[in-house]
């Protein structure tokens, strides 16, 4: 038997963790792995609104002999086919850290928050972002820049036996100058090497 691999979404202060397969996601203004509609992301009229990030992480079962080094990335045109704007600041944000793995360890896992309806505050924000990435000197990244040529290190760590890896935050940054409405399906790819 090899090895299964979920992505699983953490919400709440627990956190609960949903599995998405199967599961659409979809980015919103509450803490919710399906806010549906009711929540949508907001086009403001100054400076910039964000959604509530996403706690991400694999979620690992089966039998193998080592699982380590687990990337992230996407296909390099998110902010372009989701009208973000990136030439004005728009983008699909990801947490990094200044050394080491990118990843968050489960135990500093943080829900996510703001004003449910309006904005979520930004992982970088420092009083209200994520508390694992909010002091860092660059807490974000745009995720247009992690692609399969380049990817993003999440974790590291070297497993034998069943897991939970490192967790990936991700959110929006929506400038006033975005496109209004609801964006195409985008697919984001985690890769990791099996000894």
């Amino acid at each position: 038997m090899a090895e299964t691999v979920v992505i699983e979404e953490g919400n709440g202060s627990g956190p609960t963790w949903t599995p998405l397969t199967g599961i659409v996601g979809r980015y919103g203004t509450m803490d919710a792995y399906n806010p549906g509609t009711n929540n949508p992301n907001k086009v403001p009229s100054i400076g910039f609104n964000y959604s509530f990030w996403k706690n991400h992480s694999a979620n690992v079962s089966g039998s193998f002999n080592s699982i380590r080094d687990i990337y992230w990335y996407c296909d390099g045109n998110v902010a372009g086919d989701w009208g973000l704007d990136s030439g004005n600041g728009g983008m699909l944000q990801i947490g990094k850290r200044d050394a080491g793995d990118n990843g968050c360890p489960v135990a500093n896992y943080a829900q996510a928050t703001g004003t449910v309806g309006q904005s979520g505050n930004s992982i970088a924000d420092p009083t209200n972002g994520h508390p694992y990435y909010r002091g860092q000197s660059t807490p974000v990244i745009n995720a247009d820049t992690c692609t399969s040529s380049s990817p993003l290190l999440i974790d590291s760590i070297v497993y034998i036996a069943p897991f939970r890896s490192k967790i990936w935050d991700t959110q929006l940054k929506i400038p006033p100058t975005a496109t209004h409405g609801e964006k195409a399906a985008k697919t984001f790819t985690i890769s990791y090497n099996v000894y």
